[in-house]
């Protein structure tokens, strides 16, 4: 395996590949786990080589201490990655290889799709995501790269960036991994305490419980569900609960026969944020 910590170096290292390989894309803030090398084992599948970036990209915060506190693991990293088999080359960039003196975000219109959600509690996050993305794929020039599903909007988001700025890439998005509790995983969980951990089985218990009960209970009915879930246990603060329309994301009034749904949670254990979703139908 081998690292690469400059773009340019990167970029001549691949210019001999594309000629006859194809090249899959993970891109990760780092703290990996098994979600993590689920995305690369999957790109391994389908591709000649796979790159790998970790970046801790610092546009895509709107809270300092999130950014700070964001859990860095990059040796760890290297050692999961080195025991997969298959062609892999990590890139691990300072945040000047890829940013000029002013580390700013390129607003982007992405329409409704930034506006609910993840958009409404985290302005400008996904002008961050859509810049450092836009950079990485015009970076490694992937065939084909792979998102998790746990950041549902994002990958949404993501097939509109590549739409918008016609990048010639592939975008597939792979299903969430989780803990022995059901819990969803995330490079945050590496913040939770052990208490924590346990009482954060509740987020997929309550999506799971809002699924079995889609076909009988109105959206109102299931908001409150999920609402009286959370006022129940002390360890867990909710920021939202949503059900939207899959494809639009936007919010869900009430149920159409036609329409795919999908289940939102946003919940904070302290100041650990967590978030999942799950399909309803």
């Amino acid at each position: 395996m081998v690292i690469h910590t400059q773009k340019e170096t990167l970029v001549q290292a691949l210019s001999s590949v594309a000629k006859s390989d194809k090249i899959g894309f993970v891109p990760t803030m780092g703290a990996l786990h098994e979600g993590h090398i689920s995305l690369v084992k999957n790109a391994l599948e389908d591709n000649d080589v796979v790159v790998v970036s970790i970046f801790v990209n610092p546009t895509q915060f709107n809270n300092s201490a999130d950014l700070e506190k964001y859990p860095r693991t990059p040796d760890d990293d290297i050692l999961l990655l080195k025991k997969l088999k298959g062609n892999v080359i990590g890139y691990l960039p300072e945040v000047s290889d890829l940013y000029d003196a002013s580390v700013y975000a390129k607003k982007y219109n992405f329409g409704n799709l930034e506006n609910e959600m993840e958009g409404k509690h985290r302005k400008g996050h996904f002008d961050g995501v859509g810049t450092i993305v836009s950079k990485l794929l015009k970076i490694v020039k992937p065939n084909t790269a792979y998102f998790g599903e746990k950041d549902f909007q994002q990958l949404q988001i993501v097939k509109k960036l590549v739409d918008i700025e016609k990048i010639p890439v592939k975008i597939v998005g792979c299903p969430i991994l989780r803990e022995k509790n059901g819990l969803a995983m995330s490079s945050r969980n590496k913040r939770l305490t052990a208490k924590q951990f346990e009482e954060a089985a509740l987020i997929y218990k309550t999506l799971q419980e809002v699924r079995e009960k889609f076909s009988s209970k109105s959206i109102n009915e299931l908001n409150a569900l999920v609402a009286e879930r959370f006022l129940r246990n002390p360890h867990l603060k909710l920021e939202y609960f949503e059900i939207a329309n899959e494809k639009t994301l936007k919010t869900a009034k009430r149920k159409n026969k036609d329409t795919k749904y999908r289940a939102f949670i946003a919940a904070f254990a302290d100041e650990v944020r967590l978030i999942d979703n799950i399909p309803l139908n």
